[in-house]
């Protein structure tokens, strides 16, 4: 069924709204900083700065997809996820001759961007799982060298997963058949998804600054707390619930449980590429972004969010199944 690509009011409103809380949550950070100067320099009030920039960041680049003709928007999402990919692979350590494999891994975006667009579930959801896993290696075999060949296969193949795999998600919220994508149609459920994820990521820190005492995973994560994150998740919830039947076609209770989906996932995906830089030595995974680190960094919690959104509104909502 095609796909109309004028965006329904309903997602226009709420673009209005986010953009009108990010210009209050703006004002309020400059406020605090004039009226406590001391403070304007804490690591806090700093860290609080870089997350309401990141949230403008975000939702000026998912609006930017979501206003604009269907296949400029995937084309965008497809390139965002082309530079998350390409961080991802200027940190691992990689052979010099599997040159010609990364190229191959490259040339797996556009392929699972197009199977998106045309919502075409079943090849996207195979395409790098099953194919793309078993030709790769089979790819480095052929070469003939061995030596570090199970760590390229593993680097690789996760990393495919967790950028292109995990993020390819978002063009398949924006591909919904209108049928079931309910009044705001695909670009609702992808403003819905954004928003609450990068709600729940400020959320989690402002409860966690305020309350937080019991970390949760200290040698990952050393500021998340559980105080942070019950209150984003409880935070989350309420967003979810009050814009869900707005955004999606779920009434207020089922989108109040896909806000908790959404603020667990992205606390899961976000300390994942928390350990994922650990382990490499880094803060952060590029500088495209000056002083707030690369795309990685900023669709962390995209990275599971984003899977998990959408195949749960897939086994349960489209379905039929509630």
């Amino acid at each position: 069924m095609p796909i109309p690509d004028a965006l329904p009011d309903n997602a226009f409103f709420a673009i209005a709204v986010i953009y009108g809380l990010l210009v209050i949550a703006s004002i309020v950070v400059a406020v605090m900083k004039r009226i406590r100067p001391g403070e304007a320099q804490s690591e806090a009030m700093a860290e609080l700065s870089r997350r309401v920039t990141s949230w403008w960041f975000m939702i000026t680049i998912f609006s930017i997809a979501i206003v604009t003709n269907r296949i400029v928007s995937t084309v965008f999402l497809a390139f965002m996820t082309f530079l998350a990919f390409k961080e991802y692979l200027s940190l691992i350590p990689t052979r010099r001759v599997d040159r010609l494999i990364l190229l191959f891994a490259y040339w797996t975006i556009p392929f699972q961007f197009y199977f998106a667009h045309r919502n075409e579930y079943g090849h996207f959801l195979t395409f790098i799982p099953v194919w793309t896993f078993l030709f790769l290696p089979m790819a480095m075999t052929l070469i003939g060298k061995t030596e570090g060949f199970l760590r390229a296969v593993g680097t690789l193949s996760w990393g495919l997963m967790i950028t292109v795999f995990a993020l390819s998600h978002t063009a398949m919220l924006l591909s919904t058949d209108p049928g079931l994508a309910g009044p705001a149609g695909g670009a609702g459920l992808l403003l819905f998804l954004v928003a609450l994820t990068q709600f729940n990521d400020v959320a989690q820190f402002t409860w966690g600054k305020l309350f937080g005492r019991h970390k949760i995973v200290p040698k990952v994560s050393p500021k998340k707390t559980w105080e942070g994150f019950i209150g984003g998740l409880s935070s989350t919830i309420i967003a979810a619930a009050v814009a869900g039947p707005f955004l999606t076609p779920m009434p207020f209770y089922y989108a109040a449980v896909a806000g908790g989906i959404i603020a667990i996932a992205g606390f899961l995906g976000d300390i994942t590429i928390s350990a994922f830089k650990r382990d490499l030595g880094v803060k952060d995974s590029g500088g495209l972004i000056p002083g707030h680190g690369g795309i990685l960094d900023r669709v962390d919690s995209l990275t599971y969010a984003a899977p998990v959104f959408y195949h749960a509104m897939h086994f349960f909502v489209f379905s039929g199944r509630v």
